[in-house]
């Protein structure tokens, strides 16, 4: 099923907004809402996950700030709202602490994975390299954030696409050279993911203007889909 991609895309849209400064992130669930909206959630209902997702956004901004450096921060927040999902996902309220700590760590996880395949890319980094500390002050190095079974981000992502949809709906929204933007970005089809200044360098435009082509994308791809469901 592709809602795992339509959840990831009506993220990125609201992020979106709070990141450019056009909205004030919600604030975070009280104790008691965040388990009444778990509860629902658990027993099927979307529009509760949809809120505990939302209102937990702020995690993946403020996380984004501490990695971002010489990044493009709107790279790592795509990277940063798979954690999120997948944290709300996951989620086990019998085996978890706070929902807020356990998907802080899974958005940092994804952060801190696609850091390291990118510095491996660029051949940049020993995997002993110090990368900071953990919640207990404990030293972190790449080699602690390697995934066991050998996937990336990219794969997780990919993992979780219906490709037959997804590039139907590509087809009938998107342009030739939108299509090309979109599997450069997300590295569909098993193509290495691109940057957005590494997408505007093959085009010869600039940067935010691929941001903006994605960000129109996005929206048109979400609405196309949802149809479906």
């Amino acid at each position: 099923m592709f809602t795992v991609l339509l959840d990831y895309m009506r993220t990125l849209l609201i992020l979106a907004g709070y990141v450019s400064g056009t909205a004030s992130f919600p604030k975070p669930l009280t104790k008691a809402e965040e388990r009444e909206y778990l509860e629902k959630f658990k027993n099927g209902d979307d529009d509760a996950k949809n809120i505990l997702i939302e209102r937990n956004l702020r995690l993946v901004a403020h996380i984004v700030k501490k990695y971002s450096g010489d990044k493009n921060p709107e790279d790592l927040i795509s990277i940063g709202t798979i954690g999120l999902i997948k944290g709300i996902n996951t989620f086990d309220g019998q085996k978890n602490a706070r929902l807020s700590s356990y998907i802080a760590r899974c958005i940092e996880n994804e952060v801190l994975m696609y850091l390291r395949a990118s510095r491996k890319q660029s051949r940049e980094v020993s995997i002993e390299e110090s990368i900071g500390t953990d919640k207990e002050g404990n030293s972190m190095t790449w080699a602690d954030v390697l995934v066991p079974e050998g996937r990336d981000v990219h794969e997780t992502v990919q993992a979780h696409l219906d490709a037959d949809i997804l590039y139907r709906a590509m087809d009938k929204v998107l342009s030739a050279d939108e299509k090309n933007i979109m599997i450069w970005r997300y590295g569909l089809g098993g193509s290495p993911r691109k940057t957005q200044k590494e997408v505007a360098d093959i085009l010869g435009i600039s940067r935010s203007y691929v941001s903006r082509i994605e960000k129109r994308c996005l929206k048109v791809l979400f609405e196309e889909l949802k149809q479906g469901i």
